[in-house]
């Protein structure tokens, strides 16, 4: 194997939902180097108010190692791990290093630290939220403080909605 492939770095690692704590203790335990950035959210229940830690990327966490096949072997086989993440047909992608260092500074601080993504005009969406959970519609427009517009079509004609940016993701594009 090439030295360079052999060479240790952090990788993106998806896992199952919710899984993110259990791999990350799963691959502690096998000694690896894990990384799991977590950040305070206030807590979405109703009948309590308090801070909860969360992580940064639901879904994902950093994992340092070479690409050493029993190694990657290893970590896939700790319980609720995916797979490492990389093009299709390629080997993983590693992650600068410094762009973890940045993270750990980040969630070091305990500064709010907010993520997520930009929706573009026209964008497929739905709302999974509120009363208006289940509706499908097209992006519209950002309206400020987490407030996103979404115009439903009916009839040949839309009707706008604005509804939080919690309460909406993107829909995958349909192929006719």
């Amino acid at each position: 194997m090439n030295d360079a492939i052999l060479k240790p770095a952090w990788y993106v690692l998806h896992v199952k939902s919710r899984f993110e704590n259990v791999v990350n203790e799963g691959l502690v335990k096998k000694s690896f180097e894990a990384f799991l950035p977590k950040i305070q959210v206030r807590s979405r229940r109703r009948d309590r108010r308090k801070m909860i830690q969360v992580p940064l990327f639901p879904g994902y966490l950093f994992v340092r190692t070479n690409l050493d096949p029993h190694l990657h072997l290893e970590i896939v086989r700790t319980v609720g791990a995916v797979r490492l993440v990389g093009n299709r047909t390629g080997p993983p992608v590693p992650v600068p290093d410094d762009v973890v260092s940045s993270l750990r500074i980040m969630v070091a601080a305990e500064k709010a630290v907010t993520t997520g993504r930009r929706y573009s005009k026209g964008e497929r969406v739905m709302v999974t939220g509120g009363t208006l959970g289940g509706v499908v519609g097209v992006f519209s427009q950002y309206r400020g403080k987490g407030r996103v517009i979404v115009n439903i079509d009916i009839l040949g004609q839309f009707a706008a909605v604005e509804v939080s940016e919690d309460d909406v993701i993107t829909l995958p594009e349909i192929i006719s």
